[in-house]
């Protein structure tokens, strides 16, 4: 039986998946057998051609591919969807997030005698980003906090590890993987943090702007709020008569 599942949502990283791919097989080479599922949304580049001749060597190495992209959340969700291990691993496509701090994700999950560890959020340390996505990730990160009272100082990470069934029983949307704290919160789930380093993007560029994610945070922080509100604080258990 697979123990976990790898899932990276990437979009035009042929220079760096490969790399990647390799680094995270040697990280989690004690928790074989693991799969490493790369859904790949909607690249123009070879990022598909260079997966494809990997995995003939890699045969734990899955590719997801979206026709067209459909933006990161959706890729995560592809991902988990195809994922046959009961616990989740992410992180992005660009090579910022290390591979090597992924038992730290897995750790918790995998020695809870509670079961009641839903989400293990990663919180980065010396962020490798230019200054003004530094400034706007702190504001955006300290506003969310304020409202959703989520106890997490950066959603934004890439490095998450989660329950399987538990993800997929949230309220699926659009950056919804930027709220996955409260998400878990919602349904009950104790949610752990542990500090996690970064890198600089080794090749290509972000496929996002400061401006388009403070144009959808906006709305998206409104939702979730309201999301919050209308939690049920108890569910009706059915009984066969």
């Amino acid at each position: 039986m697979t123990t976990l599942s790898i899932v990276i949502p990437a979009k035009n990283e042929a220079e760096n998946i490969i790399a990647l791919v390799e680094a995270i097989d040697r990280a989690l080479q004690v928790h074989a057998p693991i799969e490493i599922i790369v859904v790949d949304d909607g690249s123009t580049d070879n990022s598909v051609a260079v997966l494809s001749a990997r995995r003939e060597t890699m045969p734990h190495l899955r590719i997801v591919r979206h026709n067209r992209s459909g933006g990161q959340s959706a890729a995560v969700h592809s991902g988990v969807l195809a994922a046959t291990a009961p616990i989740i691993l992410t992180l992005d496509g660009d090579g910022q997030n290390p591979p090597e701090e992924l038992p730290k994700l897995a750790a918790p999950l995998l020695a809870d005698p509670t079961g009641r560890i839903g989400l293990v959020a990663g919180q980065r340390i010396g962020r490798q980003d230019t200054w003004s996505k530094k400034l706007a990730s702190r504001f955006a990160n300290r506003l969310r906090g304020w409202i959703l009272q989520d106890g997490t100082r950066d959603t934004g990470c890439g490095l998450k590890g989660f329950r399987r069934d538990a993800f997929l029983a949230l309220p699926f949307f659009n950056h919804m993987h930027r709220y996955l704290p409260a998400l878990f919160k919602r349904d009950g789930w104790e949610v752990a943090h542990v500090d996690v380093t970064h890198r600089p993007r080794g090749a290509g560029r972000s496929n996002y702007s400061n401006l388009q994610r403070a144009l959808v945070g906006i709305v998206d922080l409104a939702g979730v709020a309201w999301l919050l509100r209308r939690r049920k604080t108890a569910r009706p258990l059915p009984q066969d008569l």
